[in-house]
């Protein structure tokens, strides 16, 4: 629980100072998409966590993550890389991880229901 903590300062962090130190190509596609309101912070937390760590995300973010689109995703969780607090980490396997995951979303969204 302690982890999740760490991650929702993270988040906030992310949210409230990424846009100061993101460069201003995915400054300006997330503007232009409107991407940052588009996910609630549980979901958001929810798919950071999944990225950036090990967990996973429930359907109902999935869906949040969808709706969000993937220009959006790629632009937030790019300038996510570029904030100093996340320097240590590997450019590339994070971004596998959000394609990853975008693709798990996105199969999970489309797969038709069971039928009752």
């Amino acid at each position: 629980m302690a982890s999740l903590n760490v991650y929702s300062v993270l988040v906030v962090l992310f949210l409230t100072c990424g846009a100061v130190m993101a460069t201003k190509e995915n400054d300006q596609i997330i503007k232009e998409n409107n991407c940052e309101p588009k996910m609630g912070l549980p979901c958001v937390l929810e798919a950071f966590t999944s990225i950036f760590n090990t967990e996973s995300i429930s359907n109902k973010c999935c869906g949040e993550l969808v709706v969000l689109g993937k220009v959006c995703h790629s632009a937030l969780v790019k300038r996510t890389l570029e904030n100093p607090l996340f320097k240590d980490l590997n450019p590339a396997t994070i971004i596998a991880k959000s394609i990853q995951a975008w693709n798990n979303c996105l199969a999970l969204i489309n797969s038709p229901s069971p039928s009752a």
